[in-house]
């Protein structure tokens, strides 16, 4: 499947049945430091998360869907999702999803709710369209913290026409990062198999409601999911 915005490749479907992707595009948002009905917001979701699984143990936590299904795509790597791991910090230990700039925050806000992993850029510096497809273990890309980074054989990555823009296992790279700056961007979300395209959609409209809370003027130039 292709859009303007984005496209699979015929690798990543065979490796990954079952799995999906989604993008949302925003034109003309802010992103300011902080922004007050955004954080009442995030308050009110942290106080909905402890609610609802500070009861759990963490095998419980582990056999929720979306973390379930992360958990089957990390293990093979000898990794654990990081979106799990920030759940039980905020359920277990009473941390707070972090303070930053209100696109990320955002973002960082539905990453918590539906525990599904998402990456942000700045959609100006991203030459379209983004295409996901599965490493071969050579490529190569600077991560937001300025590190070289290998990808690993066999794990999902987004690419734009300039070079690689995310991988699940090491996340979005440094060129495309939102700043201050940023008006228009490009949420991406990675969806391993067991996790429904309803599922996906459904977390790509709580961001985008995030983001009109901040930016009510935002125009939404894509809201889409594909699936292999």
């Amino acid at each position: 499947m292709s859009s303007t915005f984005f496209t699979t490749t015929p690798s990543w479907r065979a490796a990954y049945p079952g799995a999906s992707a989604g993008i949302l595009a925003v034109r003309g948002a802010s992103n300011p430091a902080a922004h007050p009905e955004l954080e009442s917001r995030k308050q009110a979701l942290e106080a909905a998360v402890r609610e609802r699984f500070s009861g759990l143990s963490r095998a419980e936590i582990e056999a929720l869907p979306a973390v379930q299904a992360y958990n089957a795509y990390y293990k093979p790597f000898k990794k654990t999702y990081h979106v799990q791991l920030q759940l039980e910090s905020i359920a277990f230990k009473g941390k707070s999803i972090p303070s930053v700039a209100a696109l990320v925050e955002a973002m960082f806000m539905a990453e918590i709710k539906n525990q599904l992993l998402t990456a942000g850029h700045d959609l100006e510096r991203v030459q379209l369209p983004v295409t996901l497809g599965v490493a071969q273990g050579t490529e190569q890309y600077t991560l937001m913290r300025g590190q070289e980074q290998v990808l690993k054989a066999g794990d999902m990555f987004m690419a734009d026409e300039l070079g690689i823009l995310s991988s699940i296992l090491y996340g979005p790279d440094q060129r495309s990062q939102i700043t201050a700056e940023t008006r228009n961007a490009l949420f991406t979300v990675y969806a391993p198999p067991g996790i429904a395209p309803e599922t996906v959609q459904a977390h790509l409209e709580d961001l985008r409601d995030n983001i009109l809370l901040i930016a009510p003027q935002a125009e939404v130039l894509a809201l889409h999911v594909f699936s292999a």
